[in-house]
Formats: C-alpha cells, structure tokens, sequence
C-alpha cells in the first residue's frame, strides 16, 4: 500500500510531539511542516529532515493528510483550507472555539468525504481502554474526575474547562452515550481573568452521577478518575496507567502469619495490566488507519461539538453563578441574615 503523505500545522509543544510520531512511523511519508513562526518551522525542518513551507497552501499540495495542532481561534480557518485541498484532518481539541464553525466543519468534511478526527487524546489512553473493559460487566453508579496542573506550567489561552476538563467531558459523552438532564458547575478566577478552579456536576436520567474537578492552581499534577459501582470501588490514574479494583470480600481474621500476626481482612484488591503504549501513537495510527480504510474516525467533530456544548453550558453557569454572588456582595445590609433571605428571594433585592 502507497504510504500516506502527513504534514504538521503549528509546531508549539504538542506539535513537536506530532512531528516525532510521524517521523518515526513506517506506515506514513513525512512531507513537511509550517508554523507561523519561521525559527520553529526551520528548526524542526532540520531536526527531522523535511521540507519547512512558508505558506500553508504549498505544503496542503504536498500532503494527504494533515494535523492542525494551533491555537483554537485559528482551528476553522486552517481546517476549511485543508479540506478545499482535499487533505483529511486531525485538529488538536477543541475542535473550534464555538458550535456555528464546528458544524460548518462537519458539514464539509462529509460532503467531501474525508476524514476529521478531534484529538481527545485521552480517548487512546491506555488507562482508559483498559479502564472501559473493567466498566462493562459492573453497574456504574458515580464518576469523579480530577484534572490537575500547576499555574506556571498551564495553558493560560483559555479558561480551564476548555483546557484541561473538555477532555473528561469527551470522556463522560462516551461512557454514558447520552446527554446529562441537568449541569451544576461552580468556578473561581484566583490567579487570572479566566476560570482558573471549576467544579461540574453532571445528571443522567438513572444515574450516573459524574463530578469533574479541572483546575490549574495546584501544586500537584494528577490526571484520575474514581468510580462507584454497586459491585467494586474502581480507581484510575491516566498519569502512571494503573487501574486498581477494590471489591468486597467477607470480613474475616486471616490466620497467623509467619511472624505471629493476625489482620482483617474487608476487601480484596484486583491491579489491572495496562499496556505500555503511547497515546499520542495510537492515535496518529487510528487517524491513518480510518484514512487507508475509509472508516468513520473517533473521536469524530460530532463528538468534539458534543464536548464543546457541555463545557460552554457549565462556563455559562459559573459566570452566571460568579455575577449573583458579586451583586449579593455589593448589598449592603444591617445583618447576615437579610443578606441571606435577599439572595433566596431575589424580588427582595
């Protein structure tokens, strides 16, 4: 089979990362890259020894496929060029900035019959394939995601809820396949203009119950998430892939061990084998395998416009939620309890 020709758009952090993907697979033909900034484009030229364009469109007349790995804003604009070219697309997360433009993306790439994967990179995580294995015989009954990061090191472009939690978003459409009946979200903007801290809570008809926490004021990366069913405890950490199974086992005391000592035993833990496999790889290949075979790509732009539309609704309630609170704090009343019967009874205000 002819190898696929790949280029890459935008060659920041993560660009560079698709760049060594490509480099170093066999099954695709590394034609080239662009960056806005000339230096990059040049350095990673040399570095992997192919052409650096100077304008889009020439390496799009190079190419068969493409990821666009840019900024948000500028994903539309750069994923219309590709498809007029007749180049398929993978398009960092999220897929674009608002819901008109993604679904105008959509449109076109099935007109046009091509491919448009969104990389929620998180779906190709070793951890949660595994993860999706263990859920499928147990009766889920709550979900709660933690996702992470430091201030210093964060993407301070946008806010933290199209950082860091539209990945556990994508995660939550696709464990549950269905739209949560009602979003509380709560936020908090210490360190910047945007939300920095926010807390969601998702409502399904029969359950789950799924929290998410993103935030990029901690000291501690974690990338987790924990999961009540009515059979077993199930923890999962993304970062280190392990998954570890907590079940119940009839409480006993175990006998004497070699050095004299008696336990209780409650619980049995299970630890899950996950394989050592990059994501980011598997999910180059998965773009170029749906590509050499014509299979519709996942995750595809609907599933990025359903994550989209989640975290705009819980970024629309914090905001709402920060803007009561800022005008019940510029009352002033005689005590707390007037303050407190204003904001449960608005008409009082």
């Amino acid at each position: 089979m002819k190898r696929l020709k790949v280029g890459v758009i935008g060659l920041g952090r993560m660009g560079q990362h698709h760049c060594r993907v490509y480099a170093n697979s066999k099954e695709v033909d590394f034609k080239g890259v662009f960056d806005t900034n000339s230096s990059a484009t040049r350095d990673l030229s040399e570095r992997y020894d192919v052409p650096g364009f100077q304008r889009i469109e020439d390496l799009l007349e190079q190419i068969d496929a493409v990821s666009i790995v840019t900024p948000t804003p500028t994903h539309f604009d750069i994923a219309m060029q590709c498809l007029e070219k007749n180049v398929n697309i993978l398009i960092e997360k999220p897929v674009t900035d608002d819901l008109d433009s993604a679904q105008l993306l959509m449109d076109a790439a099935e007109m046009n019959g091509l491919v448009v994967q969104v990389g929620h990179i998180e779906r190709f995580n070793p951890t949660y394939i595994e993860l999706k294995k263990v859920l499928e015989s147990l009766k889920v009954i709550a979900i709660n995601f933690r996702r992470l990061s430091p201030y210093r090191v964060s993407n301070k472009d946008v806010d933290v809820v199209f950082d860091l939690m539209v990945h556990d978003l994508d995660l939550s459409n696709d464990l549950t396949e269905k739209e949560p009946i009602s979003i509380n979200a709560q936020g908090l903007m210490p360190f910047s203009n945007s939300l920095d801290h926010v807390v969601a809570q998702l409502f399904y008809n029969n359950g789950p119950l799924i929290t998410l926490t993103a935030s990029r004021v901690t000291e501690q990366k974690i990338r987790s998430v924990d999961i009540t069913t009515g059979d077993a405890y199930v923890e999962a950490d993304f970062m280190n892939k392990s998954i570890s199974i907590h079940r119940c086992s009839t409480a006993e005391f175990s006998d004497k061990n070699r050095n004299g000592v008696s336990y209780y035993q409650e619980s049995l833990i299970e630890r899950i084998l996950v394989p050592n496999a990059e994501p980011l790889s598997l999910e180059i290949k998965n773009f170029v395998d749906c590509i050499n075979q014509g299979c519709s790509p996942r995750p595809s732009v609907k599933d990025g416009i359903n994550a989209i539309r989640l975290a705009k609704q819980i970024c629309f309630l914090v905001h709402e939620q920060n803007q009561q609170y800022n005008q019940l704090n510029d009352l002033s009343f005689v005590n707390d309890g007037e303050i407190i019967d204003a904001y449960q009874n608005p008409s009082n205000r």
